[in-house]
């Protein structure tokens, strides 16, 4: 009975002393959550706190008082051997050493401890939030911005149908465009090979045409002399007569296109026309031209 009075004492005492205690020592002071305290979730209840007067067991007597009472009921119980002093009571005084010694020296640092892990363990649940929140809001921009899908593609179809018809537009209008250029490029091929051709002549010609007036007057002393004349009168400034070299090209140039005239040979000139029908046909089926030659020259839809 003794020893279960002396801790029932003992554990009143202990009590009241954390009245006054730090707050890292009052249980439900520390808390790990973004919850709020369980004295607000008590209070939200409506039980009416229980009030108590405080000081030495809860007489409002200061707790001072404790020490000259202690004292004088220790030492009836240790004269009349109410209360044994033994190993239970030294391990209770070094017990209750440690406990003070823990209390006075390291209960701030334990405080700041729990109290900074409390802290950070806030720390990363506010930024755990923080980044919810984030993608929830990119979330919300994201379905915001795709409110607008429907009509984006029914734009884009309406710009599609108006492609499709102005491509079909210009399907009809660009074969005639092609045709076009493709009568255009054998006009400019015949062109060009007429050209040719007439240099050629021209070539020919003035090399015979030389040939014979060159001849002409190295068998022909009188010609010579006529055109030894002519010069030396040039040279002097006087009067000179016709130049006998320009008779006689131009002579010869009349008499060429009569021989020409009177014989009526056209061969050469079919052998040309039908070099030229080969050449533009040949160009007209390597490029995929709409019409070819026939053997006469006229054209003929191929398409």
């Amino acid at each position: 009975m003794i020893r279960a009075a002396t801790s029932n004492a003992l554990r009143r005492a202990v009590r009241s002393s954390t009245r006054g205690a730090p707050s890292c020592a009052v249980p439900g002071n520390m808390s790990f959550h973004a919850s709020a305290k369980r004295e607000e979730d008590a209070s939200a209840t409506g039980a009416a706190p229980v009030e108590s007067k405080g000081g030495l067991f809860g007489t409002g007597l200061s707790e001072w008082f404790a020490l000259p009472i202690g004292i004088t009921a220790a030492v009836p119980l240790v004269k009349f051997d109410w209360y044994v002093v033994n190993e239970e009571t030294q391990l209770l005084a070094v017990f209750l050493a440690f406990c003070v010694t823990v209390y006075t020296q390291g209960g701030d640092a334990i405080y700041k401890a729990l109290d900074q892990k409390a802290i950070d363990l806030l720390k990363e649940h506010t930024e755990a939030e923080d980044k919810v929140i984030e993608a929830l809001e990119q979330k919300l921009v994201f379905l915001n911005a795709n409110q607008n899908m429907v009509n984006d593609f029914e734009a884009i179809n309406e710009i599609r149908s108006e492609t499709y018809e102005k491509l079909n537009a210009a399907g009809a209008i660009k074969p005639q465009h092609d045709f076009k250029a493709q009568v255009q490029r054998m006009l400019n091929m015949i062109a060009q090979e007429e050209a040719s051709h007439t240099d050629k002549v021209k070539t020919a010609l003035m090399a015979e045409a030389t040939a014979t007036v060159t001849d002409k007057f190295s068998t022909d002393k009188a010609l010579k002399k006529a055109a030894l004349d002519s010069a030396i009168a040039k040279i002097k400034g006087g009067k000179a007569g016709a130049d006998p070299i320009q008779a006689a090209f131009v002579q010869f140039f009349k008499e060429k296109a009569a021989a020409v005239k009177a014989s009526g040979d056209d061969s050469e000139e079919k052998a040309q026309r039908e070099a030229m029908i080969a050449k533009m046909n040949s160009v007209a089926k390597n490029e995929g031209f709409f019409f070819q030659f026939d053997s006469k020259g006229n054209p003929s839809m191929t398409v």
